[in-house]
């Protein structure tokens, strides 16, 4: 057997189904790993009085009830047992959630569970913490002014990006083999790309969350495209809270996982958005390498022309801006000071003088970029791009290039399929001549998280070898 936190989750569930491996004696060995990493990541948020990253006590309590149930063959879904971590400004009940920033250090504990900790929960998963993010989850970096700097795994000075910063290096790090994280400009899929892992930004609406907001969803990550749809199997369960969520389709994700045939699938290839930060040699090789498989594989690949403009782009950002500002200004003076003055300078250099009509300009963008990425995908049954046009950038930068005036220039490539509610995911495809992680992205129709999470999984057995997962030093 390999060691422990080598394990994917399904793996996990066997040995767990075999005897061959307790949750209890699973549950130890990553609460280990997280003792060897996270001195040096800072992947978990230290919550509450105790200001403790992980609750051994209450983790192998949850373990020990789990392998109790496996061992009378009660298990509560496929995933009993599996460690799972959670985004911080995923509620869970009896856990604060200042949503990254000191403005709200002194947040009071939820009282309930949201809906995707509430869907862990139910089927058994044993929690082993919360997971550090960014003030207020904005501009996509491992930055945070309650958390500190979350660092990449492969390479302590390069960011992980956010804003599911500790999920991502979490994942990397083998914390556990599932993690919960959340996605309103590519908060999910850009950490995958630069560490290393699968995540799945779902269908709007598909995993019930709460409280909903446009373009916001919550989703799967993991090592494995396996892993991320057995979780989807759990987080896709209806629940009544989000007033946005899709109707409830109980589709077994993993059960039509494989076997998909690429031959004759319309593929359209993007390699460039002619708007944000240009794309890197390496990152545009890869892109190219994947599509160029799909094609050898049988399908119709045809390049596609960039949907969005400069223009764009800004008033998506400004969109962005109107609404942290909104929450940034209801915040008294010496609450304003402790959030990251990064945050703070962005949000208000012009949002601060927006008139009403300049912020429905800015709403109007959202929805004219929602027209635009449907109407560019249509003629296609899948997308393949970037995720991120860069590598990792500086670990201590909140933003690449460090300019609370431009902000968000490298999330051209993602920040469209929250706006338009389509599914897509980044999977790691090779690594930089430098050792780090490249993913590409792959964007399906409205409402085919399934068909994405297919491809995907037709990918991760075409792309080419993969590096070994970083260890500590």
């Amino acid at each position: 057997m390999a060691a422990i936190h080598e394990l994917a989750a399904l793996e996990l569930a066997a040995h767990f189904a075999s005897g061959a491996l307790s949750p209890a004696e699973a549950a130890r060995a990553f609460l280990a790993r997280i003792e060897a990493w996270e001195p040096r990541l800072n992947a978990m948020a230290r919550l509450g009085r105790s200001g403790a990253a992980v609750n051994p006590a209450g983790v192998m309590a949850a373990a020990r009830a789990a392998e109790t149930r496996w061992r009378a063959k009660q298990p509560l879904s496929p995933l009993d047992g599996v460690p799972v971590t959670i985004k911080e400004n995923i509620y869970t009940r009896g856990d604060p959630s200042p949503i990254g920033t000191r403005a709200n250090e002194d947040a009071a504990p939820q009282a309930e569970d949201a809906p995707p900790a509430a869907r862990v929960r139910e089927a058994g998963c044993v929690v082993l913490g919360k997971t550090a993010m960014p003030d207020y989850g904005m501009l996509s970096s491992g930055v945070s002014s309650m958390h500190g700097i979350t660092r990449n795994p492969w390479k302590l000075d390069r960011n992980t990006s956010g804003s599911s910063s500790g999920a991502g290096a979490a994942a990397a790090a083998g914390y556990a083999p599932l993690h919960l994280g959340t996605d309103i400009g590519g908060s999910v899929r850009l950490p995958a790309t630069h560490c290393g892992i699968f995540a799945l930004k779902p269908s709007l609406g598909r995993v019930p969350i709460y409280p909903p907001y446009i373009g916001r969803v919550a989703g799967p990550m993991a090592r494995t495209v396996a892993d991320s749809a057995a979780l989807m199997n759990l987080l896709a369960r209806p629940d009544a809270r989000d007033f946005m969520s899709l109707p409830y389709d109980a589709a077994d994700y993993t059960a039509s996982l494989d076997g998909l045939d690429p031959r004759g699938l319309r593929i359209g290839y993007l390699p460039e958005m002619k708007a944000g930060l240009p794309v890197h040699p390496e990152v545009r090789a890869a892109t190219l390498a994947a599509a160029r498989a799909l094609e050898a594989a049988g399908a119709k690949v045809e390049e596609m022309k960039s949907f969005l403009s400069v223009e764009l782009l800004d008033g998506v950002a400004r969109f962005f801006e109107a609404r942290s500002y909104s929450d940034f200004a209801q915040l008294s003076a010496e609450r304003q000071a402790k959030v990251l003055p990064f945050i703070a300078e962005w949000c208000t250099w012009r949002a601060k003088e927006f008139t009403g009509r300049e912020v429905f300009s800015a709403y109007s963008a959202y929805v004219a970029l929602r027209e635009a990425a449907v109407k560019a995908c249509q003629p296609y049954d899948f997308v393949v791009s970037p995720v991120s046009p860069i590598l990792p950038y500086d670990a201590e930068l909140p933003c690449p290039g460090n300019d609370p005036h431009n902000a968000l220039p490298h999330i051209a490539f993602t920040v469209p399929y929250n706006m338009s509610e389509q599914p897509a995911a980044s999977l790691n495809w090779t690594c930089s001549s430098d050792g780090l992680p490249i993913g590409v992205q792959v964007i399906g129709r409205r409402f085919d998280d399934a068909g994405v999470l297919r491809l995907c999984r037709a990918l991760e057995q075409m792309r080419p070898a993969q590096r070994a997962w970083p260890e500590p030093a």
